[in-house]
């Protein structure tokens, strides 16, 4: 059966997800339309898009979300908030999407493909870059960064059994100390779009407080992008946040996406008054722990190889860069 390329919109590729007969694999929150869409509008200044569905008949086999700059195209988002990318395929479909895309690229003169960051897991590295050398096309993939996450148990106390002893320790001494000090409390927050405005302001300015390079971080675009976000996310029912507070104080937080059985623990921030308590780490495990009791099966750390995601039992996950010449 021959396979036809449409052009698509982001309202279209909302109308995909949210459709629960379509089996296509959205591998991570970071390509969700609504992570995208975001983005996009933040972003996308500069380029152009190039939203494409492959058909195989009446089927949507996959879906390719780029952006195209001077005949190079990418996935859309970018390394400082998009922690890694992907197609979006039906799984065992792989080798008619990417010879079909691949051949549309070809005619729309685009010359190459710049994909990163990408998971050793992801269909760029176990499908299209074989698929494409094959197909003569010049293919270099390179280790470009890390990941960090955790495969959860079942119980907390099964989790603790995996650290190593120093590590137990050190946990179960922190969370000791911080629960002994008067009026602590952790709560994870299930927020929706009306809630975000408050929690948004006390996560941006704890933020700010936390280091200078945070502070620096958060430009003016930034916050908006952060923003606009966390309303999108929070629209579709993903967005958590676990916030430890001392009395009525806000200490810690972090920002989170409950996802596909994983919780993606995406930023976080504290009052460096209270760093003594370890309140930045610690809402990070308080995190994790809320995760076990509510049956996900991943905390996903997510880019960076910061001591404190090994310090509580994180597991490395490469990140690639993948660029594809097209001939």
């Amino acid at each position: 059966m021959d396979h036809a390329v449409t052009e698509e919109s982001f309202d279209s590729l909302t109308s995909y997800w949210a459709d629960a007969r379509n089996r296509l694999q959205w591998s991570s929150v970071f390509v969700l339309p609504a992570w995208m869409k975001v983005w996009w509008q933040e972003f996308g200044a500069g380029a152009d898009l190039y939203l494409r569905a492959v058909r195989r008949g009446e089927q949507i086999i996959g879906l390719a979300p780029l952006l195209v700059k001077e005949g190079e195209a990418s996935i859309i988002g970018s390394e400082d908030v998009c922690d890694y990318l992907d197609f979006v395929i039906l799984p065992g479909m792989e080798q008619g999407f990417f010879g079909t895309l691949l051949d549309d690229l070809k005619q729309n003169g685009i010359s190459q493909l710049d994909l990163r960051p990408v998971r050793p897991d992801s269909t760029v590295l176990t499908a299209l870059a074989d698929i494409a050398r094959n197909r003569g096309h010049e293919v270099v993939c390179q280790d470009i960064a890390v990941s960090v996450g955790i495969d959860l148990p079942a119980t907390w106390d099964e989790y603790l059994a995996t650290l190593d002893k120093k590590q137990r320790h050190e946990v179960r001494r922190k969370l000791r100390r911080l629960q002994e000090t008067e009026g602590v409390d952790y709560h994870c927050y299930e927020v929706g779009r009306r809630e975000t405005g408050e929690l948004m302001d006390t996560f941006l300015k704890l933020f700010a407080l936390s280091r200078e390079d945070k502070a620096n971080f958060m430009t003016a675009r930034m916050e908006s992008f952060f923003r606009s976000l966390a309303a999108a996310m929070a629209e579709i029912g993903l967005l958590r946040f676990g916030v430890i507070k001392l009395g009525t104080l806000p200490a810690s937080m972090v920002m989170a996406f409950d996802y596909d059985h994983s919780m993606y623990v995406y930023n976080s921030a504290y009052d460096p008054q209270y760093s003594s308590l370890s309140v930045g780490l610690l809402c990070k495990v308080f995190s994790l722990r809320d995760s076990i009791e509510k049956g996900k099966k991943q905390v996903d750390f997510l880019k960076g190889d910061e001591p404190y995601k090994y310090h509580i039992g994180g597991r490395e996950v490469r990140l690639y860069r993948c660029q594809v010449r097209i001939r």
